[in-house]
């Protein structure tokens, strides 16, 4: 082979010859990648796996006292406080917050929704002060324990229930949701949206705490949701059936049969005792109860 032919065939084949050197991340053409993942055989811990949301409990509520209730009274709140129930009345005209003796039924005080045009609402006793809401008038009042007025708030949309956890009030308007509110200043504060198993759980109305937990009676339904206020997750219905049955018998032989609006509403904790007083509207009967179940 002559010098020419041997250093030409050299100088065509010297580019193939470095490709073929090069590492495969630098050859011409080619972008470099990062290097595969290894799959990750390590257990997952217990948190990280999905779990189904609990099973709201069967609660059952077991009679300990009868005591008397105003059959007159249309009631939209109730809250046990130092021994006496303080409850407030709906419908025009009629709406009121009054002092109750719980064991006889009398009442103490009574004082009439400020704005004679309103239909009151729910209720609640909180730092030595009495808070009342209205249903379509957006108006809130505060009243001393004398039940004297002493400031007027207004908000939007409706009011339902009324409680309180010790700091803020809570408020529910009849959809899915309670309202934490200021009581200085009856701003929003925060809002958690109520479920049973995903669904949302809506017309929730009179409202009351108790041991952690914030209990409401939902419109028309003869059952009481015990709510996490944290998560807004129902964990567990109270049955009252057996009570509105009785109650309703009862007005039946007093000669004041009850209406479709004479629902379950009203639910007192006494702390002391462990005891929850429930009742309804325009119910003759105020019963005091023990809650079973887990």
């Amino acid at each position: 082979m002559s010098p020419l032919l041997s250093r030409l065939i050299w100088t065509s084949m010297l580019p193939l010859l470095l490709l073929a050197c090069q590492p495969p991340a630098a050859r011409v053409g080619t972008t470099p990648s990062a290097p595969a993942a290894q799959a990750d055989t390590s257990p997952v811990p217990a948190s990280a796996e999905p779990t189904a949301d609990a099973t709201p409990a069967t609660l059952s509520a077991e009679i300990v006292a009868r005591h008397p209730h105003d059959p007159a009274a249309f009631t939209q709140g109730l809250q046990w406080v130092d021994g006496r129930l303080l409850e407030s009345t709906g419908q025009v005209g009629e709406s009121g917050v009054r002092w109750v003796t719980p064991e006889t039924g009398e009442v103490e005080v009574h004082t009439a929704t400020p704005n004679a045009e309103a239909f009151g609402e729910g209720s609640t006793w909180l730092n030595g002060q009495v808070y009342h809401i209205t249903w379509q008038t957006g108006e809130a009042y505060r009243f001393d324990e004398a039940l004297k007025l002493q400031e007027t708030y207004r908000y939007q949309g409706e009011g339902w229930g009324l409680t309180q956890d010790g700091k803020s009030l809570i408020m529910s308007d009849g959809s899915a949701s309670l309202f934490w509110r200021d009581p200085a200043t009856f701003r929003v504060t925060d809002t958690v949206g109520v479920s049973d198993a995903g669904q949302p759980v809506p017309q929730l109305n009179e409202l009351e705490w108790a041991e952690g937990s914030v209990w409401a009676n939902v419109w028309m339904q003869d059952r009481i949701a015990r709510i996490d206020p944290e998560s807004g997750k129902v964990t567990g219905w109270l049955d009252a059936s057996a009570l509105a049955e009785e109650a309703r018998q009862q007005a039946e032989k007093q000669g004041r049969p009850l209406t479709t609006d004479d629902v379950l509403n009203g639910i007192a904790y006494n702390p002391d005792s462990g005891h929850f007083y429930l009742t309804g509207k325009r119910w003759p009967l105020l019963f005091e109860v023990k809650v079973r179940g887990e």
